[in-house]
């Protein structure tokens, strides 16, 4: 905001003051924004580590179901040659 003040004198001739103050508020919007950004940033990555993570358990998950119904066939293979 610029703050302006205006002085006058009775005398002639008539002198007129302006001052003029520049604001910082700029700056401090321009920080505001930065700031929001690296947040949006870092929970994109948070979120994504966290569905990397659930990817990574399902797939040992499974690999780990395929072992066991594997160990199931041999199992029941052994089981029927010894009838």
């Amino acid at each position: 905001m610029a703050d302006e003040r205006i002085v006058e004198t009775s005398t002639e001739p008539h002198t007129t003051i302006i001052e003029r103050r520049g604001g910082g508020g700029g700056a401090g919007i321009f920080i505001g924004i930065v700031l929001l950004v690296a947040v949006v940033v870092g929970a994109f990555f948070l979120m994504n580590q966290s569905k990397n993570d659930n990817l990574k358990t399902n797939a040992i998950t499974s690999a780990a179901k395929d072992v066991g119904d594997g160990a199931q066939k041999v199992g029941d293979a052994a089981q029927k040659s010894v009838e």
